[in-house]
C-alpha cells in the first residue's frame, strides 16, 4: 500500500521521493489524505481508498484496486 501503480505515479516522476514521504506521513497519522507537494491539491491514502470497499473510477494516485 505504500507504492502507487507505475500508472499512477511514474518512477522517473521528479517529485516521487516528496510524494512518497507526503503519503507515508499521512498514512503514519491514520490522515485520509495529504496535500499534493507539487500541486497543492488534497491526495487521499491507500488507506483511506482501501476502506471506501471499491475503486471509483477517478484515477486516484494511491488507489489499492489496480492490478
Amino acid at each position: 500500500m505504500t507504492e502507487p501503480h507505475p500508472d499512477r505515479l511514474r518512477a522517473d516522476h521528479p517529485a516521487r521521493q516528496a510524494i512518497l514521504a507526503a503519503h507515508a506521513a499521512a498514512l503514519s497519522t491514520n490522515q485520509p489524505g495529504y496535500l499534493d507537494p507539487v500541486t497543492g491539491l488534497f491526495v487521499f491514502t491507500s488507506a483511506w481508498l482501501r476502506d471506501v470497499g471499491t475503486c471509483c473510477a477517478n484515477g486516484c494516485r494511491h488507489c489499492p484496486y489496480i492490478e
